[in-house]
């Protein structure tokens, strides 16, 4: 394969008869991207199954209101855990229904880019992509996270400089310094959105003895959730299971208790991004430290996170305008680059299917 562009009627061909779509296939959420139209769908990663019949009955936020409230014959799961496919056949179900609902009009050929872990394996990788091309796709692509998110955040990647960029999702955290259109070093870590909503739910179980669930958890971290003190603490009532009596209570909880509950899980992300400054070559760690820091992912809403790292590492950070879109952004951009920027070419060719 040359690094040559196609020819012009080639191009306008494969745009006027392709349909490019970009898929964030999160632990927590998916979002697909569709070429012209931006994201169209941002839906949870969770499906909906009758265990009788061995049916999907539904996915996404539908399948997600069921978590916890279904009959003993169906079951909500969600089939991606730390950002690896764990039920094959369900997530094969989510994607094609997920493209299902992105695809519009007459389109002879669709193409897919999936957003995955730095730190998936090759099997998963295939898994991957096996899924994208049985949902239908003609071409299917895999990018790393990471590189996903630096494109959304609008970092420049095929320059001679040095960028980082700190993924926060819900099963993986993606750390990668990233140049010329390439990662020179990255750390993926499964400590991320579910780890923080598990240490809520283990904190409140330890201290008032109270069991919650992981959507209270996560509406926790969301409203009062913070990784560096407040000018102005908060609190929450939250109501769950007493396991002494069996019987609802509700408590109050204020935002000094959940730093706490999360300062675990919080510190390990803050270990990965210093980790990977010590392992970055001095140059490209001098542009890391002129350009700043840029994180994405859901976890970059967490209050104060940035504060935390600026304190932790003495480099300026800077929350991704849009973070929760930052890879379905960058799997969508990626198709547009491909046919003008070789380097954007090769990296997607090493692995795709179709």
């Amino acid at each position: 394969m040359t690094d040559s562009a196609p020819p012009p009627w080639v191009r306008w061909f494969r745009k006027q008869f392709t349909q490019n779509i970009g898929i964030d296939l999160g632990t927590a959420n998916t979002l697909v991207y569709v070429a012209g139209k931006g994201i169209t769908i941002r839906e949870p990663s969770v499906v909906a199954v009758d265990k009788d019949k061995g049916k999907v009955l539904t996915v996404g936020e539908e399948a997600k209101r069921m978590l916890g409230r279904t009959p003993a014959n169906i079951i909500a799961i969600r089939p991606l855990r730390d950002g690896v496919i764990a039920d094959f056949d369900q997530t094969l179900e989510m994607i094609r229904q997920f493209v299902k609902k992105a695809k519009s009009g007459v389109s002879l050929y669709t193409t897919v880019v999936v957003g995955i872990p730095s730190g998936v394996t090759e099997v998963e990788r295939d898994a991957v992509l096996d899924a994208c091309a049985k949902s239908g796709a003609n071409k299917a692509y895999v990018i790393e996270e990471p590189m996903a998110a630096a494109i959304g955040a609008g970092l420049p990647i095929e320059e001679p400089i040095g960028s980082m960029i700190v993924d926060i999702g819900g099963g993986t955290t993606e750390v990668a310094v990233i140049s010329l259109a390439g990662i020179v070093h990255s750390r993926s870590i499964r400590t991320a959105g579910d780890e923080i909503d598990d240490a809520i739910a283990a904190y409140i179980r330890r201290a008032y003895n109270l069991f919650i669930g992981e959507r209270t958890a996560e509406q926790t971290k969301m409203a009062i959730g913070s990784a560096y003190p407040l000018e102005q603490e908060m609190t929450m009532s939250l109501k769950g299971r007493d396991l002494v009596s069996g019987l609802p209570r509700s408590i109050e909880v204020t935002s000094e208790e959940i730093r706490e509950a999360i300062s675990e899980p919080i510190m390990e992300i803050v270990e990965a991004v210093k980790l990977t400054l010590e392992a970055t070559p001095p140059e490209l760690a001098a542009d890391c430290m002129n350009n700043g820091i840029v994180i994405a992912g859901g976890g970059a809403l967490i209050r104060g996170l940035d504060l935390l790292l600026e304190e932790q590492t003495g480099m300026p950070v800077v929350i991704a305008r849009d973070p929760l879109s930052c890879v379905a952004i960058g799997t969508g951009r990626m198709l547009d680059m491909i046919n003008e920027s070789p380097a954007i070419r090769r990296m997607l060719e090493k692995a795709s299917r179709g």
